[in-house]
């Protein structure tokens, strides 16, 4: 890949929350959990733990994430404009007909700094946040699920692992994707106040 054509790609990355009814087949799935996975992470520990959903097991999640808007609902309105606050509230009930829901939980431990743990499950998201677009999938990372964190993982089961039991495995966040049916502006990058430099 050219210089140029890796940084067009950062910069056409953007939230997508509304989707074709097309599914997305398993190997290109596969190929962009693969594409998170080459992420480094601390102590090369590589402590992403990935749970895939699908079919109806998405569908039945529905009502989780509508349950989940209830706790950030307060927040965006404020912040939102009154169009986009509806939007983003249909896309909670709906998740945009995404097909496809990743769940991104942190495998955390004593030997690794509990920052640096986390991190290294959010560089693999992001990770599959690029591969999609190079995919020709769009993509949504959500904190939403964080707001109901052990219903998720009741929903998933992963209560029942025993690296959950002893108090290691910590849900971070979902990313939807599928196949866009829209094309949003994507929101300005800030750039005032976010870097200092020192000579």
């Amino acid at each position: 890949m050219e210089k140029n054509e890796f940084y067009k790609l950062l910069e056409s990355r953007k939230s997508i929350r509304k989707y074709k009814a097309e599914p997305v087949p398993k190997d290109v799935i596969e190929r962009v959990l693969s594409a998170g996975m080459q992420a480094p992470s601390g102590k090369n520990r590589q402590n992403w733990r990935f749970f895939v959903v699908t079919g109806k097991k998405r569908d039945e999640y529905l009502k989780y994430s509508q349950k989940s808007w209830l706790g950030i609902k307060d927040i965006l309105s404020q912040r939102l404009k009154p169009s986009l606050y509806d939007f983003t509230e249909r896309f909670f009930y709906t998740l945009g007909d995404a097909p496809v829901i990743v769940f991104a939980y942190s495998h955390n431990d004593s030997e690794e700094r509990y920052h640096t743990s986390i991190g290294s499950v959010y560089m693999a998201v992001e990770n599959m946040n690029l591969a999609c677009l190079v995919e020709g999938l769009g993509s949504c990372t959500m904190g939403a699920p964080l707001e109901i964190k052990e219903e998720v993982d009741q929903f998933l089961g992963v209560d029942k692992l025993p690296e959950y039991q002893r108090g290691e495995l910590e849900l971070l966040c979902a990313m939807v994707m599928g196949y866009p049916d829209h094309n949003p502006p994507k929101a300005p990058r800030q750039i005032e106040g976010r870097v200092t430099w020192f000579e």
